[in-house]
């Protein structure tokens, strides 16, 4: 039995909701993952009187396609779509039966009306927390338009796959056998990147916002509901909504939730936003802010919103190590993510850049896949949690390296090495590995605004007890800002003080 009694349960009432008959056709082996793969169609067969199974051959063994009947529908799923991906096998087994995906109307007529052949490949790891979005948007697709298809492959049933084709990085996408992209992708982002992204001037020709508020995270998400709950005309303007959040995995410090996931939060967050109205307008990033009559923010397509007033609310990213070889070698073993990028690297050497809390709990994750991490912390001692340096120190297959800094990131086509520099005796070494996954906090985005508002040296944007700026009108929240503590949910308060200090300015200033 593939599922638990707890889940089949819980499957059983999901596929209640299904609207006609699907079919699964399923090509399996005589190995071990075949063997279970339809162990489990056998068991979603055994749900529901709509799922009829067909044993054919498929590009890939083992795998299964997810077919109205006499039709194939492009959704293919080579491996065992479990952990993180269960969600996406149900999502389609729904879509497919006829019930229409949450998703924008505008969205699916843009879909519906692309022509040609798309045929997409995804590459996953069923650990990571990123990937199901990406398999999801392609599955719709797939399903939407006829000319489109979409098989995810997981990484570890594929190994050969994956090292011929170098992927040392998930979600990693191909269309139509050439590289299409990697990590995270939102429907709007994929279809952006196909040539369909909204027109400038259907942006540039809407109406003025009361309050436009620039990032879509926890802080943006607060500000624009308690901005829309006062009445007041509401806009998000968000390269990806959720922000950071998306790409955090467990959530164990948000008050009243002993537990949630990243991509879990944001979903509610959206659900929450969209409950009131709010004119969402994703995969825009903005590029300049002026303030005129009204408050005018310039996006990269050359859109130009206006609002009466605005909140800054842009997140913060990854910071870099800034040393030769990390930017040439990004997603060919220099890595962002351990728990969606780790799987890749099952047996193999591996470094850890940073010894805070999050480079320490990265290194313990690594720990239990690669054949050994080496940790390099800058400062003398790490600085992670005790609890956390206590575990770390208790692996056998951990180097802790302190007081080093790192000069350089090598390889040809892929990482081969990390050279890093002993800071008490000046000596240069160098370590041979295959992975270097870097952790050394974040950086405010902030780069496109420093020169227009007051920031800290740190790019962080300076504000008031009211999320207030220098500039009237002009408010800020979470963790672009000089707040002493980048938390989830700090920025959600945050962002609510700066939605009332903006309704607060217009009360004041008309």
């Amino acid at each position: 039995m593939i599922l638990d009694a707890e889940i089949k349960a819980q499957l059983a009432q999901y596929l209640q909701l299904m609207e006609g008959d699907v079919l699964l056709k399923v090509s399996a082996g005589s190995d071990d993952v075949s063997r279970d793969m339809l162990a489990l169609v056998d068991e979603l067969a055994s749900l529901s009187p709509n799922i009829k199974i067909e044993h054919a051959q498929l590009p890939r063994t083992p795998s299964f396609s997810v077919n109205r009947i006499g039709e194939d529908t492009g959704v293919t799923f080579a491996g065992i779509p479990l952990g993180h991906e269960f969600t996406s096998l149900v999502l389609a087994l729904l879509q497919v039966s006829g019930r229409a995906p949450k998703v924008d109307q505008k969205l699916m007529d843009q879909i519906k009306s692309m022509k040609g052949e798309y045929h997409f490949e995804s590459y996953i790891s069923l650990s990571c927390h990123n990937c199901p979005d990406v398999v999801q948007a392609l599955n719709v697709m797939s399903i939407l338009n006829p000319g489109i298809t979409h098989t995810m492959i997981d990484g570890a049933t594929f190994k050969e796959e994956v090292e011929s084709k170098e992927i040392m990085a998930v979600p990693t996408v191909f269309l139509n056998g050439e590289p299409f992209g990697s990590g995270r992708m939102t429907l709007e982002e994929i279809l952006a990147k196909m040539g369909n992204a909204p027109d400038a001037s259907e942006l540039s020709d809407k109406d003025p916002f009361d309050v436009l508020i620039v990032g879509g995270g926890p802080a943006g998400a607060s500000a624009a509901i308690y901005a829309a709950r006062k009445g007041l005309r509401t806009g998000i303007v968000a390269e990806r909504f959720g922000g950071q959040v998306m790409d955090t995995l467990g959530i164990e410090n948000f008050i009243s939730v002993k537990y949630t996931e990243g991509p879990k939060l944001v979903a509610s967050l959206e659900e929450h936003v969209k409950e009131y109205g709010i004119d969402v307008m994703n995969s825009q990033r903005a590029k300049r802010m002026e303030k005129k009559d009204l408050i005018e923010v310039q996006l990269e397509n050359g859109a130009v919103l206006k609002s009466k007033t605005v909140i800054l609310s842009t997140g913060a990213r990854w910071r870099n190590i800034g040393v030769p070889g990390e930017a040439e070698f990004k997603n060919k073993g220099v890595a962002y993510c351990p728990h969606c990028d780790g799987p890749l690297f099952e047996g193999k050497h591996v470094a850890v850049i940073g010894g805070g809390n999050s480079g320490v709990e990265a290194a313990i994750d690594l720990a239990g896949i690669a054949k050994h991490v080496t940790v390099l912390e800058f400062m003398p001692e790490l600085k992670a949690d005790a609890v956390l340096q206590e575990r770390l120190y208790s692996l056998p297959n951990v180097t802790v390296l302190k007081n080093v800094q790192t000069k350089e990131i090598t390889g040809t086509d892929k990482v081969d090495g990390i050279s890093y520099m002993d800071r008490g005796t000046g000596e240069e070494h160098h370590i041979e590995l295959q992975g270097v996954f870097v952790q050394i906090g974040l950086v405010p985005n902030t780069d496109w605004i420093c020169e227009t508002v007051e920031c800290t040296r740190f790019g962080e944007i300076i504000v008031d007890k009211h999320g207030a700026t220098n500039i009237p009108g002009v408010f800020a929240a979470g963790d672009c800002t000089d707040s002493a503590y980048k938390q989830i949910i700090i920025s959600m308060g945050s962002g609510a003080t700066a939605a009332l200090g903006a309704f607060d300015y217009l009360i004041r200033n008309g």
